[in-house]
């Protein structure tokens, strides 16, 4: 009863794919498989990928602007044929803050391609326990701006997050070092010769052996006293909507304010190049499988063209047009893209499933998490079927211009 309301290169291609059964089998498990590991392998760099940029991006801005750095020039040019006879050495850089750094952070927050712009004073310092010190940086402040670029509540070990003016936050291995816990006291000493003893109301883990021994948080106008820096910050921390625009987000940032701003693009060029070189690779991949989908797709087709020789010649002698006989056929192929990316979706799904069932970090946590992306789905699904289409075109140009007496002859 369905193919009495179906037209009728619809009911010529579905009785053309039945007479045909082993091989149709054979290339819609073909494509099947072509999209399972098309939205296996997707999803799986996808999720990976993001768990990279995550686990980089939670503990750092997105965008950083810092003042400028001092520069030595000459008080007289050289003349021409004149040797220059003075050395100029570059000078020693001191901490200083950013101009008007209240205007320029209003600025930025006006940007809707901006999502978090917190200001930081940072700076070194000396940290004392009775005998034990250690050198660390310390970086003042706002805890309610802060906190949305890096969330250290999440990475707290012990303690809490409060930050007065007596507080300080420090890492795991810097607490090792020292022999302190929370609510024991430092002393924070900096080289202007500024000194504070501050309560360590916190203990973190920034999941860096190194960060956790050097870096350590207080409030910013406890930074700033220290620093020798009233009223200043060091740097101001952006994050964005779009992690991989960052860069070109720092560029426009530098052009309307006029102060050096980068992003983590350039500051981890080497991290966003194994990045980038995964995405082509993921590209790469979905290309070649792709290509070999539709190989096997127009391979079948073009053997169907030379079995149904014969019935395409009596069709064409019957009237139907060449139009129908090359829409017939394209739909053969639309219809094996179409049938096996469905089965291929499901394919990529179950794996997905058994994936993030089965494959654990020793602690039994999940590897990486993995999002089931209906665009995905739907992406490849599409791509199946116009592969499928674009496949099927060359075998049914042929089968359109076949002479019907030469085929009918066979």
């Amino acid at each position: 009863m369905l193919q009495a309301w179906l037209p009728f290169e619809w009911i010529v291609a579905i009785r053309f794919l039945r007479e045909g059964r082993l091989q149709t089998l054979f290339i819609i498990s073909g494509v099947a498989i072509g999209v399972g590991v098309i939205v296996f392998m997707s999803a799986m760099l996808s999720g990976l990928q993001s768990n990279f940029i995550r686990r980089v991006l939670s503990a750092q801005a997105h965008v950083q602007l810092l003042p400028p750095q001092e520069v030595a020039r000459p008080q007289r040019l050289a003349e021409p044929g004149e040797i220059e006879g003075a050395i100029i050495q570059p000078p020693l850089q001191r901490l200083k803050g950013i101009d008007q750094w209240q205007a320029v952070a209003s600025q930025i927050r006006s940007m809707p391609e901006v999502v978090v712009t917190s200001p930081v004073a940072g700076g070194s310092a000396l940290a004392v326990r009775g005998a034990a010190n250690r050198a660390i940086t310390i970086a003042g402040i706002e805890p309610e701006q802060y906190f949305r670029i890096v969330d250290i509540s999440d990475k707290l070990v012990r303690g809490s997050t409060r930050l007065s003016a007596t507080d300080i936050l420090i890492g795991t291995e810097l607490a090792n070092d020292l022999g302190v816990d929370v609510g024991d006291k430092l002393r924070i000493s900096t080289a202007n010769g500024a000194a504070s003893t501050l309560t360590i109301s916190g203990i973190f883990d920034l999941g860096s052996k190194g960060a956790n021994q050097r870096n350590t948080f207080v409030a910013l106008h406890t930074a700033q006293s220290l620093l020798g820096i009233p009223g200043a910050v060091t740097s101001l921390e952006v994050t964005v909507n779009d992690v991989y625009a960052a860069e070109a987000i720092a560029q426009r940032i530098t052009a309307a304010t006029g102060v050096e701003a980068d992003s983590w693009i350039k500051t981890s060029a080497q991290f966003f190049a194994a990045v980038s070189a995964q995405t082509t690779a993921n590209t790469a991949i979905r290309f070649f499988v792709g290509l070999s989908v539709a190989f096997g797709i127009a391979s079948v087709l073009v053997v169907v063209v030379v079995q149904k020789s014969r019935e395409i010649g009596i069709l064409r002698a019957m009237g139907i047009s060449q139009g129908q006989i090359l829409r017939i056929f394209l739909l053969q192929g639309g219809l094996l893209g179409f049938g096996g990316s469905i089965v291929g979706c499901g394919i990529g799904a179950v794996a997905l499933l058994l994936w993030q069932r089965y494959a654990r970090n020793a602690d039994g946590t999940p590897l990486f998490p993995l999002v089931f992306d209906p665009f995905l789905f739907t992406a490849a699904l599409l791509l199946a079927t116009l592969t499928g289409l674009v496949a099927a075109f060359a075998p049914a140009l042929r089968a359109a211009r076949l002479d019907p007496v030469v085929a009918i002859r066979g």
